[in-house]
């Protein structure tokens, strides 16, 4: 029997997801939290504490990995300065708050996502 794949579309093709995932990710570990919808934050939360746990072990191959999934820059400070901090810790890395307004011109739902 046919299953689904886990994960939203966002009405994007696949190289267009990726790189939507990618400057979001960016923009987080450079600014250490944005503001975005509900749903992208909840998909960015994922990818992220995937990429982090990854960049716990501290070996080349994670860093090799995170390079591979993010800019330069922010691979590397993910690896060197936020990393560390999440040593002794197993996951929840990342929170969603829900802003307590919509957006004006779409009435979407939006959400800051953080560091913990």
């Amino acid at each position: 029997m046919r299953k689904l794949k886990k994960g939203k579309k966002f009405g994007l093709k696949r190289d267009k997801r990726k790189a939507l995932f990618k400057i979001m990710a960016h923009h987080l570990i450079m600014n250490e939290k944005i503001k975005t919808t509900t749903q992208k934050a909840k998909a960015l939360k994922s990818f992220m504490e995937r990429l982090i746990s990854k960049a716990k072990k501290g070996d080349l191959s994670s860093l090799r990995y995170l390079l591979s999934k993010l800019p330069k820059k922010s691979a590397y400070k993910l690896f060197y300065d936020i990393a560390p901090k999440y040593k002794e810790r197993e996951g929840g890395y990342l929170r969603v708050v829900k802003l307590p307004f919509n957006r004006l011109k779409d009435n979407a739902e939006l959400a800051l996502i953080e560091f913990f």
